[in-house]
């Protein structure tokens, strides 16, 4: 018999699936949480992608010797999963990133570890990028940290000091944030007994989506957009990004980069990412001011429009508006930027899997029937 009177959690919103060390999206206050550490003390702060492995997978930040080991063995996992590249098929030769990561990760077998895990997912990327530019794939060095090593296979090119920090600000960044859809998905394949590989590669599959992880790159399109009003070399006529925004709501379209499922006010990491790029471009004396000033008069001017609309639901920035000037800034095409977000989330995700499997229990809701019902069988004689 169905149970109508049974509450119906639609996305299931409001349900507590899970106990977490892991990470808290506190969204009244726009304030996230990473065992024990806020994110914007962490980003930015010379916390490195491995330091960040360390906090998820071993509950605290690592000293001297941890970090270097964590190094090494992230190292390593790059290495063997660019030994891997001639026998992939076709995997890298698709046309869209987190489809070539997801069928280059699936390749992988056994029981791989978290940092042989996140070492391939950052390989595979890197190499995608290079093969989609018409260039062979650049070999790891090991004796660099991932984020000085991924920027060097991505663009072909060494990254230089300030770049590898600002990427490692990123990668910390998005290493982690809550029952999000793509580390719920990983949670449920390992409630199921699965393999890591398997909950990875499904995870990649949920992050690949535009309401997930898939959103940088179209943020980009729309500053240059904007930017194209104005013409080569000048910068947007005052109004320009205003009456861009309401064309594009007139026209029943989403601002991509505003508003987000749990912070009612402004994503901390838009923040942190935000200061990356100024302290890059400081570095870089000055030369993508213009680039990161044209965010924010959208970013303005998106906030201004949505709240008029909706007064009643606060659509602020979100992390993959300043991740798209973040990562532009660092020379990796726009279509590497889903990716590139996997490389970073693949931390959490190893770490909800392994918090998964301490649980032991199998992950499985309910659902409301509200099909037809089979007619009743005709009563016997």
């Amino acid at each position: 018999m169905r149970d109508v009177a049974a509450p119906l959690a639609s996305g299931l919103e409001g349900v507590v699936v899970a106990e977490t060390r892991l990470s808290e999206v506190d969204g009244e206050r726009g304030r996230l949480t990473l065992a024990g550490h806020d994110v914007e003390d962490l980003a930015g702060g010379g916390v490195t992608f491995e330091d960040a492995c360390g906090l998820l997978w071993g509950g605290a930040l690592p000293g001297e010797a941890e970090r270097e080991s964590l190094r090494r063995a992230i190292a390593e996992g790059r290495t063997r999963a660019f030994a891997l590249l001639g026998r992939l098929g076709d995997a890298l030769q698709v046309g869209d990133g987190m489809d070539a990561i997801r069928a280059a990760v699936a390749h992988l077998s056994g029981d791989v570890p978290p940092a042989a895990i996140a070492g391939a997912v950052a390989t595979f990327a890197a190499a995608w990028a290079r093969r989609c530019a018409g260039e062979a794939p650049v070999a790891p060095d090991p004796a660099l940290r991932l984020s000085a090593d991924y920027l060097r296979m991505a663009r072909g090119a060494a990254a230089s000091e300030a770049e590898a920090r600002e990427l490692d600000t990123y990668l910390v960044t998005v290493s982690d944030h809550g029952m999000n859809a793509s580390t719920f998905t990983a949670r449920v394949v390992t409630s199921t007994g699965s393999d890591a590989i398997s909950a990875v590669v499904a995870a990649i599959g949920a992050l690949k989506g535009p309401l997930h992880g898939g959103a940088p790159g179209p943020v980009l399109d729309m500053l240059d957009a904007i930017a194209a009003k104005a013409g080569e070399g000048s910068a947007p006529p005052p109004g320009c990004a205003e009456r861009w925004i309401q064309a594009e709501l007139a026209a029943g379209r989403r601002i991509m980069g505003m508003g987000h499922r749990i912070y009612r006010v402004r994503d901390p990491r838009a923040a942190v990412l935000e200061r990356a790029i100024e302290r890059l471009e400081r570095t870089a004396g000055g030369a993508r001011s213009a680039r990161l000033a044209l965010a924010r008069e959208v970013e303005r001017a998106a906030e201004a429009a949505l709240r008029a609309r909706h007064p009643d639901r606060p659509l602020r920035a979100n992390v993959e508006f300043y991740t798209a000037v973040l990562l532009d800034a660092l020379g990796l095409p726009r279509a590497l930027f889903a990716p590139t977000f996997a490389v970073g989330r693949v931390a959490g995700w190893c770490a909800h899997i392994d918090e998964q499997r301490r649980v032991g229990r199998l992950i499985r809701p309910s659902s409301r029937y509200i099909g037809g019902v089979p007619e009743a069988a005709a009563p016997p004689h």
